[in-house]
């Protein structure tokens, strides 16, 4: 399986989801020799192969790499039902899941995807482990499908303090939250077993395959703030001709990017952003290593201005060599906002200067040439703030009203022994309109593991905005996102107690690179680690975010938590064999991707380039998927299909749903490693390889 060939690639950008994911992203080019095994300086490297010859080198164990780890109206909140779990009768074998069965979704016409509010139903099961921006204050939304009606699960297992084998029916669901991208009816409860309320939802799906709706612009990693990686347009044709996407006449325009390409799409104002290397050199003043934005126009694929920023000189413990700009970009009003290779959050005039104008404060720009970037303000975050990015800083700006949330990318040293700025600030809350800080927090403190790659994300739990940050420790952090400083309302360690971390990815303990997803007044994410680590067991969860303290299912001793938040639990080691049907066999390993959550079904990447398909109220496996190549990307679902790109450079179409139809697989071949996300704005699918950009047209 092509997986083996990941150890020894050197992986940066984790943001995506894919750094990904979220997330995080991270790609990998032309191969550069890298005699970097310093990472792992009492511990051994990673003995995996490299997953391709081309790829570049990453962020850590220097080798080569690949790539990394993205609403609308604001959504009306619901009260949360019951926050404390009903215990439920205990079965002889699995408790039986009731499911609601879902009414199918009221579309409404295609409207821009701006910056929404998500939903949420949360439910308990066991144990976790495993690279976008955000929306504005008041976004005018799309409409994803997310309909989940919130009704008590039957309770699961206590959570263990070893590794977890499967997953566990959830004891109550948390009342779900109306969701930002879309307009739903609201879903009738009805008992049903979760497969049939799969049947009933792929019927209303096929009810409306004739209906079409053109969706807006994707402003942001996620789509909106939500970061639900679910687009609400309808009536498309997934149908490109040929195999190879160089002999398909299905493509409207291609634009060259960089040598390695981490960051997604998104697309905006007729625009579209993508962060990249330099290794196109548009620009005859920059040549050699940079990390740059570029800016295409949306119609036509004409590059329309560059943002460029120069290496650090600190050298690959700050800013990975040819990895450039891997924090997905946020548009919004005109302006893009967007985290540099240097560690600066920019906010930069979306015409550049062809408008003949210096926008300011910021009014220093060495490049001020029509094709250039008119940066409006910036906040350096080393030489400001003191923070220390490990390899590279590559969090995507999350925007909520007048405020930016990201993460710092404070990590360890070269090293990889100490933590040169425990007091910087990990997360920070910014003012969109000046740059200025609101408020900062240095968790996880002296904790940190490696790098914090993660991107945040909001949800709206009770009227209240909570923010909510993938900690570099493992734990997941929630604030809130209005007040004027670190409130902090719950916190989950997303690693069981016996977990150990130990360098170059040996251990079992795993650091956060996803990014969460907000749904029905839960998240959902895995944890992961530095693809260059290779694989390992990893968690997903399910978390209640109505809960405050410490809500992690198990406390320090190992005793069970009163006060968990943990809905469910998938992941571990399948000890007795009854969810992979192998005993002693990984349920779910590590992740780097971020999650897409439609009509009850979770639909999930593991670094091993495994899909999975997992109910959202049981955390019960439906299916699983093996790509045999590396998944440093999200899976995107849209009009009933599932796209998801590998390292091998194959965009993979699965039909949704709860049975897994292999027959209906269809496959198209990239030019190189796919390390982003599928990005479909105004009927147009953008897809990026590492080093070009594809516009297919997808609306007959």
């Amino acid at each position: 399986m092509n997986l083996i060939k990941l150890t020894t690639h050197k992986f940066a950008c984790l943001a995506c989801g894919v750094l990904l994911t979220g997330s995080l992203l991270f790609s990998g080019c032309a191969p550069v020799e890298e005699e970097i095994q310093q990472e792992e300086t009492t511990s051994e490297s990673s003995t995996m192969e490299p997953a391709d010859s081309g790829a570049m080198k990453g962020p850590d164990l220097g080798e080569e790499s690949s790539e990394p780890i993205l609403p609308e109206t604001e959504p009306e909140v619901t009260e949360p039902e019951a926050t404390e779990p009903e215990p439920a009768e205990p079965e002889t074998t699995e408790p039986e899941v009731t499911e609601p069965v879902e009414e199918p979704v009221e579309e409404t016409p295609a409207e821009e995807k701006p910056m929404p509010t998500e939903e949420p139903t949360p439910e308990p099961s066991e144990e976790p482990e495993t690279t976008e921006p955000a929306p504005s204050e008041e976004p005018a939304a799309e409409e994803p499908v997310t309909d989940e009606p919130a009704t008590e699960e039957p309770a699961t297992e206590e959570p263990a303090t070893e590794e977890p084998a499967t997953e566990e029916p959830a004891t109550e669901e948390p009342a779900a939250e109306e969701s930002p991208k879309e307009e739903t009816a609201e879903a009738a409860p009805a008992e049903e077993e979760s497969v049939e309320v799969a049947a009933v939802d792929a019927a209303a799906t096929e009810a409306k395959s004739d209906e079409k709706k053109i969706a807006g612009d994707w402003p942001t990693w996620g789509g909106d703030y939500f970061r639900n990686m679910v687009n609400s347009t309808k009536g498309i044709n997934l149908d490109l001709g040929a195999q190879d996407i160089n002999e398909s006449n299905s493509v409207k325009w291609t634009s060259n990017l960089g040598s390695q390409t981490y960051g997604n799409p998104v697309v905006g104002g007729g625009k579209v952003l993508v962060g990249t290397n330099n290794g196109a050199e548009y620009r005859p003043q920059h040549v050699g290593d940079r990390g740059v934005v570029l800016c295409f126009d949306e119609s036509s694929g004409d590059m329309l201005w560059q943002l460029t920023r120069e290496k650090l000189e600190q050298g690959r413990v700050n800013d990975w060599p040819e990895q450039g700009i891997c924090s997905t970009p946020c548009i919004e009003d005109g302006k893009m906002y967007v985290v540099t290779n240097r560690a600066e959050v920019m906010c930069v005039d979306m015409e550049g200067f062809h408008d003949g104008e210096n926008d300011g404060p910021y009014t220093e720009e060495a490049d001020t040439e029509e094709m250039d970037a008119d940066i409006i303000w910036s906040l350096d975050m080393i030489n400001d703030l003191g923070v220390f990015p490990h390899n590279l800083a590559t969090s995507s700006p999350l925007i909520y009203k007048d405020r930016i949330f990201l993460l710092t990318s404070n990590g360890v040293d070269e090293a990889h022994l100490e933590i040169p700025a425990p007091r910087a600030p990990c997360f920070l809350c910014i003012d969109k309109n000046s740059g200025e800080v609101i408020w900062e927090d240095n968790t996880p403190f002296d904790q940190i593991l490696h790098g914090q790659w993660g991107s945040p994300a909001i949800g709206i739990v009770n009227d209240q905005a909570q923010v909510y940050f993938p900690g570099g420790d493992g734990w997941i952090y929630a604030f809130e996102a209005e007040a004027d400083e670190a409130n902090l309302i719950w916190k989950f360690d997303m690693n069981p107690k016996d977990s150990e971390w130990i360098l170059g990815g040996r251990g079992t303990r795993n650091a956060i690179i996803s990014t969460p997803v907000f749904l029905d007044n839960s998240i959902v994410v895995g944890v992961g680690q530095d693809p260059e680590h290779g694989e390992g067991i990893g968690h997903l969860y399910r978390i209640d975010a109505t809960k405050t303290g410490d809500v992690t299912s198990v406390n320090e001793d190992g005793t069970p938590n009163e006060n968990s938040g943990e809905i469910w639990h998938y992941g571990g080691v399948d000890t007795d064999g009854e969810v992979t049907g192998e005993e002693g066999a990984e349920v779910f390993r590590r992740t780097i991707s971020t999650v897409a959550i439609h009509d009850g079904l979770v639909y999930a990447a593991d670094l091993s380039g495994r899909l999975h398909c997992v109910d959202f109220k049981t955390g019960k496996r439906h299916w699983e998927y093996d790509l045999f190549a590396a998944v440093w990307g999200s899976p995107m679902v849209v009009d009933g299909k599932v796209l998801i790109g590998d390292e091998d450079g194959d965009l993979a179409i699965f039909n949704e749903g709860a049975e897994l139809d292999e027959d209906a697989i269809v496959e198209y071949r990239f030019e190189s490693s796919i390390y982003s996300t599928p990005t479909i704005a105004n009927g147009v699918m953008y897809v990026t390889d590492r080093s070009h950009l594809y516009a297919i047209p997808i609306m007959d």
